[in-house]
């Protein structure tokens, strides 16, 4: 099997980000946003997904970290997408539940190649909850839009329940990872690309 590693660098006069993937890792990881709470959420989702992660990347934080945060999950996207390749002999699906005390997450994942993403379930003021200082509520969506459409992937996230901001994000960003590890996982049961049509 070939190696399913990836890098992109993506530079804008909002933000720089050089990241690099290992679909088959074991979640290591080595990760500086500039936004600690981001940090905090790609470690969960690389230690998780069991994909190592290195991710460098800063910008103009000092008047928000939308671009920064966005830039990364953009280049997340496009460098998973890259490390999938063909997408042979991969589960393709894959679906995780994730407990945080009393927050609960679902999430759904296929990589179909056509990119979709639904988010439910989040509590009314969620999106303009501040967690750690830099990072609110309504950046986990933008994160998991953004990963879905540069990697062209289908995606259903639901919370189920949660009152706690950080609790809430966390439980998200683990519920995610734990299916992006049985979707692009290699099945040896399965021949080629799993799909009808010969191609995802």
């Amino acid at each position: 099997m070939n190696a399913r590693i990836a890098s992109v660098v993506r530079k804008t006069s909002e933000s720089s980000v050089e990241l690099s993937i290992n679909l088959d890792g074991t979640g290591k990881t080595d990760i500086e946003t500039t936004v600690p709470f981001y940090n905090h959420m790609l470690t969960a989702l690389s230690k998780h997904s069991l994909i190592d992660l290195t991710v460098r990347a800063g910008g103009d934080t000092d008047i928000d970290a939308h671009h920064t945060v966005e830039d990364v999950a953009i280049v997340f996207g496009q460098a998973l997408k890259q490390a999938l390749g063909e997408k042979r002999g991969i589960k393709r699906f894959g679906e995780a539940t994730v407990p945080l005390d009393e927050a609960l997450a679902h999430a759904v994942i296929d990589i179909s190649g056509r990119p979709y993403a639904v988010c439910s379930g989040e509590p009314q003021g969620f999106e303009y909850a501040m967690i750690g200082g830099h990072f609110t509520g309504s950046l986990v969506r933008h994160v998991l839009e953004s990963i879905a459409f540069n990697a062209g992937i289908c995606m259903h996230m639901n919370v189920i329940s949660g009152r706690d901001p950080h609790h809430i994000a966390e439980a998200e960003f683990k519920a995610l990872a734990r299916a992006l590890r049985e979707a692009v996982e290699i099945d040896p049961r399965v021949d080629g690309v799993p799909s009808t049509k010969g191609a995802l």
